[in-house]
Order: structure tokens, then sequence, then C-alpha cells
């Protein structure tokens, strides 16, 4: 897969004084104007569904009234396969399920896991402010339930080959952060409320958690070139899609934070955490197992080394390629386990 450039001087739009002056933005990526205008330049292509490496993918509309879809992958297995449930990342404000990067990526985990996976086009922030993504994954989950109940025609094609009850919920980033909230929403609902799916766990890549105060790697880390994740990159997704007055100890992003649930109390099935060395966000992470395991809860902690944030996506790393068959053998394991 190519390496993604995120060089802030392609792809800008113009039309600032159409909308106003720029209140938020990351070159490149977004821009917010005073009226309210959102601008995401189209850096990264789109992948029709197609027929990759014998995995078959269809979009299909989940919710017409949020534009809520979802990009299914189906591998050529005889056998019925868990179901994994992906979000992507993006820090809540970009990023689609029909990113290339993405298409690729979890065609080859399909294809590798032998897992069909369901790679949800969520609502984004700042238009959206959570838990708007939180309730999509939520309205998903209720959905493939239904459809699994009901086992309507138009959807036998996957719905035969899925092994409902070894559902999972993944996510790179932002997406991990859903993945997560979503899991402690859905694993708290009684089981005849989701039946026929039963949660079996959830994996977090490099999951987008904050707080107030820095950690160390979040100060201090060496970036990769062509870093996807900076400081101040961090700090403005969470201005914008945290609750209007929120900070960053607010348990959507910061879940140790002081008045959060804590992990303890939490119903959560076995996790599978995987980190970066070079990402700012390591030592969160780094954290947020420690946490895990000291609340009682099976978390299996991976890290990368030499890679930073998402480098499974954007192919930014001399270590890129050797490190994505790493994760995939491992997240091959996780799920068959």
């Amino acid at each position: 897969m190519a390496a993604i450039s995120f060089n802030p001087r392609l792809n800008v739009q113009g039309g600032r004084k159409n909308h106003g002056v720029v209140v938020e933005e990351i070159e490149g990526l977004i821009r917010i104007y005073g009226d309210g205008h959102v601008e995401r330049p189209p850096i990264i292509p789109s992948a029709p569904c197609m027929v990759t490496n014998g995995v078959v993918s269809k979009d299909v509309a989940i919710e017409k009234f949020t534009n809520l879809w979802t990009r299914i992958y189906v591998p050529s297995y005889s056998s019925k396969m868990p179901l994994l449930v992906y979000f992507h990342g993006g820090g809540f404000c970009v990023g689609s399920a029909s990113w290339r990067c993405y298409h690729e990526f979890l065609a080859a985990l399909a294809s590798k896991a032998g897992c069909i996976i369901l790679s949800l086009n969520y609502r984004l922030d700042p238009e959206n402010r959570l838990p708007a993504a939180y309730d999509d994954g939520i309205n998903t989950l209720m959905w493939v339930k239904q459809e699994a109940r009901n086992g309507a025609n138009e959807h036998k094609w996957w719905l035969n080959q899925c092994r409902f009850s070894s559902l999972f919920l993944a996510g790179d980033s932002a997406g991990a952060n859903i993945a997560y909230n979503v899991a402690i929403r859905s694993y708290g609902i009684s089981g005849s409320s989701i039946k026929p799916l039963i949660l079996k766990g959830i994996i977090l890549i490099q999951p987008f958690f904050g707080g107030e105060e820095r950690t160390i790697s979040e100060m201090h880390a060496t970036q990769p070139p062509n870093s996807a994740l900076t400081l101040s990159v961090f700090d403005t997704y969470w201005r914008l899609s945290l609750p209007l007055g929120a900070n960053r100890d607010h348990p959507w992003c910061n879940p140790l934070a002081e008045g959060a649930t804590t992990l303890r109390e939490l119903k959560l099935p076995g996790a599978m955490v995987c980190i970066s060395q070079m990402d700012i966000l390591k030592d969160r992470n780094l954290e947020f197992c420690n946490a895990l395991a000291s609340a009682g809860k099976w978390v299996e902690t991976r890290m990368y080394k030499g890679v930073g944030h998402a480098f499974q996506i954007l192919h930014n790393s001399q270590f890129s390629q050797i490190r994505t068959q790493e994760m995939m053998s491992h997240l091959k394991a996780f799920i068959n386990q």
C-alpha cells in the first residue's frame, strides 16, 4: 500500500471570504468558519466496492435520516465467521468507511482473520458532537440484531455466514474510543436485548483518550516524519468533539478521570489494546491498560516498535509494512481464540 501524505499545502480549498473568519483548522484536513461552514479537503481518495483478495465488499444503508451506512467485507470462507464492527479513525472529525486506506486494511484483515467486517460510516464532529458517533454505534448493533432475527433476503449474502455468538467491536484512534464507549453501553444491555449477538471482545488500536494533565509522551515523544497526530492536532480534535464547555477530563475523553465510572464497576469483555512506540498517546494507552488489569479486566497489550500513530493505515514509516503484518497476526489470534 502506498503511503498517505498529510502535506497541508495539498488540496486546500478556497472560499474563506464566503464564510467569514476561520475559527478552527487542522491544515489539510478540516477547516471551520465563523458561520459554521465546514470544509474537508479530499486529501485521501475513496475506494469503490470491489472484490479484493477474494473479499467481497458492498455498501449498505442502515439509517437514511442520519445517513448512517456501512461497508461490509465478506471473505470466501465455507464456515460461519466471527463478526467485527469497525470504527475508522480521524479524531471524530474526518475520515470515511470508503477511504482507500481503510478499504485496503480491512479487506486484508477480513481475509487473514477469516471474519466478516462491518466498517461503519458514522456522523462526524463538529456538526454532530459526541455522543452522536456512540449513538450510531449502538444503532448499528440494534440494526444487525434486527437483520439477524428477520433474515431479510437482501442481506443473506453476509448474514448467513455470520457467527453472531462471536461479535467484536474494534477501531483505531477515535474509532477505538467509539468502540470502547459503545462496548460499555452495549455490554450493560441485558442479553435478551441484543440476542443473537454476543459481545466477545473489543480491539482498541491506538485508542484516542486524553486528559487535562499531560503525559510524558504527549509532551516529549519523538514523532516520525509525516505524523498523523501532534499535540496541537490532538487538542483541536477534542475541542471540536466534546460537548460545549467540557474539558479533556470529560469521561468520554478520559475514562480514568475523577468522577468517571470506575473500570471495576463497568461490565467489559476481554480487550486487546495495540500501542505504537512513537505515538504521543503511548503513555496514556499504557496507563489505560494498567488500569484495566488492576480492575480485574482481561486485557492483552501489544506494543509496535519504531512506528507512530495510525502507521497501519497511513504506511508513513519504513517499519509500517512489517509492523502491520505483525498487527494482523495478533488481531487474527485474538478474534479466533
